[in-house]
């Protein structure tokens, strides 16, 4: 399954989503979803203790101007590695 989280993780239940993930399952961090990558933030621990991988749009995380305040585990793709990951995992669920 395939995960996209829009939301400031302050606008939403990130321990609910994560919740429903299980070992194989993606986290597209993107819009203001990317602000849950932030480096030392209490949603980035939530987010790596999670079984999944982890993915964040590169261009919203540059039109917030966070690049280097993002964290390093978290893999950035563009919207080509965008289309990959949808089909990759036919099931998505948008948060």
């Amino acid at each position: 399954m395939l995960y996209t989280l829009s939301h400031s993780p302050t606008r939403c239940d990130l321990p609910a989503l994560l919740r429903l993930t299980r070992e194989g399952d993606a986290l597209l961090l993107l819009q203001d979803g990317v602000l849950a990558g932030l480096a030392g933030s209490a949603s980035l621990d939530l987010l790596l203790n999670a079984p999944i991988s982890l993915y964040a749009l590169q261009d919203d995380l540059d039109a917030r101007g966070l690049p280097g305040h993002f964290s390093p585990k978290i893999t950035l793709i563009g919207y080509t590695d965008f289309v990959v990951l949808t089909e990759k995992h036919r099931n998505q669920m948008a948060w």
